[in-house]
């Protein structure tokens, strides 16, 4: 697998977790490759020698460690991308940005739960803010790379979602609501850009120890369930999920569109 020296893959939330793993596996393939993340920088001393394994690879590699939910911060970036005639091949939406508030008091027999903030309740906002960031910014994106003409003649735009999108895990509401907004705007795009060339799909992974996971109250319990239903085994990795998003984006997935594709080694047909 090689991938076309002029193609780009543009990665949202991708100095960590899946975004970094499709990063660093598309490199090895070729593709040059533009990571919008956003860390402290105190952060900054673990991640530059994993993009380091990138520009080893001999590819091109833009950062921008920025708010990739503001319009200028997105203007610099594709701003980047326009002056170096890049064409974007991948856009990968991998941001992990949301609230984990309950929606109302624990139970009784939960009370003293040490990772939930007994106080804390969900408003409009943290969902409006929830919601932009994990799902819709995903329209907000691929909009302006279509309008600004960077999308290669056969492109791919990617979501990550989870399981979240239909089992209630508590304290997850808000970015559950976002996962399935990020779905419905993946099937949109999918029916919108699909005659321009650009195949739009959303890719549901395995409980997977992440960053992002390890912020949900109650994680340890996840992975462990998950590690003794999956029918192989063990948890999904990131370069699991990674080694599928590189096969979406060969010529010969062109006709994957529109579509949710679980990666998880059979975890979710197991009771």
């Amino acid at each position: 697998m090689k991938f076309d020296p002029a193609h780009w893959a543009l990665i949202l939330g991708g100095s960590s977790g899946f975004g970094l793993a499709t990063a660093q596996k598309v490199a090895r393939h070729g593709m040059n490759v533009c990571v919008v993340h956003r860390d402290r920088r105190g952060a900054m001393a673990n991640i530059e020698p994993e993009f380091e394994k990138i520009r080893a690879a001999g590819v091109a590699l833009f950062t921008f460690n920025l708010d990739a939910l503001a319009a200028e911060g997105r203007g610099q970036v594709l701003d980047a991308l326009a002056a170096k005639g890049a064409r974007v091949r991948l856009l990968m939406h991998s941001i992990a940005y949301g609230n984990l508030k309950l929606l109302a008091p624990l139970p009784p027999h939960l009370a003293g739960t040490p990772t939930y903030d007994p106080d804390a309740r969900l408003e409009d906002e943290d969902f409006a803010r929830t919601v932009y960031s994990m799902g819709t910014s995903l329209a907000t994106w691929a909009q302006d790379v279509f309008a600004r003409k960077l999308f290669a003649d056969d492109a791919r735009v990617i979501g990550m979602t989870s399981e979240g999108n239909e089992v209630a895990w508590r304290g997850y509401a808000a970015v559950s609501a976002a996962k399935c907004a990020l779905e419905s705007v993946s099937r949109s795009l999918a029916l919108e850009l699909g005659p321009f060339g650009v195949r739009s799909n959303v890719v549901q992974a395995g409980v997977t120890d992440t960053p992002a996971l390890r912020l949900i109250p109650g994680n340890e319990e996840m992975k462990a369930a998950a590690r003794a239903r999956n029918p192989l085994g063990r948890l999904t990795t990131p370069a699991d999920v990674a080694d599928f998003i590189a096969l979406l984006c060969t010529d010969e997935a062109r006709w994957v569109n529109g579509a949710l594709v679980r990666v998880d080694g059979g975890e979710h047909i197991a009771g």
